[in-house]
């Protein structure tokens, strides 16, 4: 095992490891690294670890010392130099009528050497630049070439999505990214929409291409022969987020569907002829790979079961599971729609017999709005006994018996108010009320 310590020497640039010789070191300290450029300033991003040797390039440069408020000093006073030194070279550049642009310039932690980092289409001569340099700052003079995507992370700024970038942040090296990955993604190929500030295309198209390949792998190719609940046709559009396929059907060419990926059966993966003996399979068949969709449980349904839960709750009984909620629930809704109904006593509470005996007697509900506008109801009827039949007498006619039409015009005055009222209040049949007389002919 090796210890180590993680040290960047830019915001944004690669990490290194160095050996702390048994220092501690905290993360945002700085620190003082003998490089292979000399002694440099740098800020620990990692303390002390414990790594295997295989895992690193031995042998490790050694950690100096820890930065004291001298050394701080030393890097104010650099930053100072840097602009000074860097207005002093544009006016050079111009004076030789070089084509370059310069990005920055770095002192070293020594001050006996300084770095100017430009940029160019081509091959620059800057021989005589580097002379005339060295006659004013006398000391040693590197001019070093980079490119747009070293310039984009030197200088900074912010991308088109709005945050800083990704290689001025937190990218050590920089990825190969080519169009290929752009056509994998379904994006537009037009260079202003894929191309970053650099001018070049975005680190981002590199993040997501793992994700999109295996998409790639799981979903059929475009103008694929494939078998859907609706019948067969081929594939026009797929869209690997959402891993669903737009198809063209044989028998509704001018109406494209949209399927999951999981509802369709690829017979000819990709561009060509379709299978000559291929007959479609009944479309029972074909209704079997349409995808069940689950009920979607409504806010009143949530509120019922967690209603439930907690009456059970604090009675001292376990919580039913969620199936069992949802049927008590739906037995809960039911029976109060018959209460309300056919107006019976209010449905007990959900949580089975022993909560409804546990519960007090809920008060009788209000009456609505639309009941208090009703009339009010008048006293039900008490059945009338029937007189009894006074012994027969010659020559008059036999008493009828009781529920049947009178055929004289006086016992049709007398039944006539009767059936009347039973037929304005009294309940239909089935209900609990006598059956209806049958009207008068």
């Amino acid at each position: 095992m090796t210890e180590i310590i993680g040290v960047r020497f830019k915001s944004g640039g690669k990490e290194y490891y160095f050996d702390p010789q048994g220092t501690a070191v905290q993360v945002g300290q700085g620190v003082i690294i003998e490089t292979s450029r000399g002694v440099e300033y740098g800020e620990c991003v990692q303390a002390n670890t414990m790594v295997e040797d295989d895992a690193v390039v031995q042998p490790l440069r050694p950690l100096v010392r820890i930065a004291t408020e001298k050394d701080l000093e030393t890097v104010r006073r650099n930053h100072e130099k840097e602009a000074r030194a860097f207005r002093i070279c544009q006016e050079k550049i111009l004076e030789h009528g070089l084509d370059m642009k310069l990005v920055e310039v770095e002192y070293n932690f020594d001050g006996n050497k300084i770095l100017f980092f430009f940029t160019s289409d081509g091959r620059v001569d800057f021989r005589a630049l580097v002379k005339d340099l060295a006659g004013v700052f006398h000391t040693r003079i590197e001019l070093r070439q980079i490119g747009v995507r070293d310039e984009a992370k030197m200088l900074g700024g912010l991308g088109i999505c709005g945050m800083p970038f990704c290689c001025s942040r937190f990218m050590d090296e920089f990825q190969p990214v080519s169009i290929k990955m752009a056509k994998t993604q379904n994006l537009s190929l037009n260079p202003t929409k894929i191309s970053g500030t650099c001018g070049r295309l975005m680190c981002c198209l590199k993040y997501e291409q793992e994700a999109y390949e295996d998409a790639v792998k799981r979903m059929p190719k475009n103008d694929s022969f494939v078998e859907t609940p609706d019948g067969v046709g081929n594939i026009s559009q797929v869209n690997l987020l959402r891993e669903m396929v737009t198809v063209r059907l044989d028998d509704q060419p001018e109406t494209p569907k949209c399927y999951q990926n999981c509802e369709i059966r690829v017979v000819r993966n990709g561009k060509g002829k379709r299978p000559e003996d291929y007959t479609p399979p009944p479309p029972e068949e074909l209704a079997k790979l349409r995808r069940e969709v689950a009920p979607v449980e409504t806010e009143e349904d949530r509120l019922s079961a967690a209603l439930a839960n907690l009456t059970l709750a604090e009675e001292g009984h376990s919580a039913p599971s969620e199936g069992e909620g949802e049927r008590r629930s739906r037995r809960r809704r039911s029976r109060s729609r018959k209460s309300s109904g056919e107006g019976g006593a209010p449905a007990a509470p959900a949580g089975g017999d022993n909560a409804a005996e546990a519960q007090p007697k809920a008060p009788a509900p209000r009456k609505s709005e639309r009941a208090k506008d009703r009339p009010p109801r008048p006293p039900k009827p008490r059945p009338e006994k029937a007189p009894q039949a006074a012994p027969a007498k010659e020559g008059a006619p036999a008493p009828q018996p009781q529920g049947q039409q009178a055929q004289s015009g006086e016992g049709e005055g007398e039944k006539r108010p009767r059936r009347r009222y039973r037929r304005y209040r009294g309940k239909p049949k089935g209900e609990g009320g006598a059956p209806a007389a049958p009207k008068s002919e």
